[in-house]
């Protein structure tokens, strides 16, 4: 198969090339575009034959249900039984936005889409470019992360071509994404709302517009079900076995020089305040401490570059869980199997 590379840098309304990809996604086509998180996959949310083709081209289990992105209410009118108070609250406060609410199906939805629940999740991506796509294509879209499935979600077009050239029909390039991590999820079919996944916005912004919020207790114990069956898989992982370090830099160095001593090639994903400390066969900051935000948008880019540095084990930092933190946990977390050191 052909992907087609559209690059879209400049104002979208109208734009030829988006009508092309748009075209693709009418006729059931997957097409790759950017978000304002991370690179989304898209295809038609109404029509098995498209969505089935999602879960091919990434290899993701068919028990992992897609967000639907959406550009306007109506489209959530069409595909949701209703919308709570306590959701229109939210959808007023972060729409567009990274934020993906799931609510009550509305009968006929794709079982696809929704993996047989009972519920979809939804959200209005707040991009240019993936607002437009889905207007000229006139569908609700579905879109997981556009890369293979357990690697480093796309930040990049760079990152969805080298991970599905070949197997998607079609790439829309609006250059780097923003957030750099997904879209929080939040369950609202509850009383008190529940946080399936942390994300582009915190539980702290949250409790500010609606009062008391939950968090699925499978996401600190990993023995727990998790209520969003996608979250029990390994994600974000780099080639190479990476181990999250919860200690000094000078106990990370110990670590890393036993491994070297073995005859192993190390790297170390650390951040801009620390990168000069440490002696590494690779070493790759993610972004600033002081700033946790350049982190969140800086990690997969960083994970990815480890492949081409051929190290043997990568060892990382860990960051404070306020804020966006939980969600750079969260995913580092993943990516380390929920492997983390200690020092005494």
């Amino acid at each position: 198969m052909k992907t087609s590379v559209w690059n879209i840098k400049e104002a979208v309304d109208n734009h030829s090339l988006l009508k092309e990809a748009a075209t693709l996604l009418q006729k059931n086509e997957v097409v790759a575009f950017p978000t304002e998180t991370v690179y989304g996959l898209g295809a038609n949310a109404k029509s098995d034959e498209a969505l089935k083709k999602i879960f091919t081209a990434k290899g993701r289990p068919s028990d992992n249900p897609l967000i639907i992105h959406i550009a306007s209410i109506q489209q959530a009118n069409e595909i949701v039984e209703e919308i709570p108070e306590m959701a229109q609250v939210l959808m007023d406060a972060f729409w567009p936005g990274p934020l993906t609410l799931v609510l009550r199906k509305k009968a006929g939805l794709s079982d696809v889409a929704t993996a047989g629940l009972d519920t979809v999740a939804i959200r209005m991506p707040d991009h240019p470019i993936a607002l437009s796509l889905i207007r000229e294509a006139n569908l609700p879209i579905a879109a997981p992360s556009a890369n293979l499935s357990g690697k480093p979600s796309p930040t990049t077009a760079q990152h969805v071509e080298k991970d599905l050239a070949g197997r998607i029909s079609g790439i829309v390039d609006g250059g780097e994404t923003g957030v750099g991590v997904e879209s929080t999820v939040v369950d609202c079919t509850e009383a008190v709302p529940v946080i399936l996944r942390p994300g582009g916005v915190t539980k702290e912004e949250l409790q500010r517009i609606i009062g008391e919020v939950k968090e699925d207790t499978a996401l600190h114990n990993k023995e727990a079900a998790p209520k969003s069956p996608g979250m029990k898989y390994t994600h974000y992982a780099p080639e190479a076995p990476f181990v999250l370090v919860e200690g000094s830099p000078m106990f990370i160095q110990s670590l890393m020089d036993e491994k070297k001593a073995a005859g192993k090639k190390v790297g170390v994903l650390t951040t801009e305040e620390n990168k000069e400390f440490y002696q590494a066969d690779c070493i790759i900051p993610c972004g600033q401490r002081s700033k946790l935000s350049t982190v969140a948008s800086g990690l997969y880019d960083a994970l990815r570059a480890f492949d081409e540095c051929n190290v043997d084990v990568i060892f990382g930092e860990v960051f404070p869980r306020e804020g966006i933190g939980e969600a750079i946990m969260n995913r580092m977390m993943k990516a380390a199997g929920h492997t983390v050191v200690k020092e005494k």
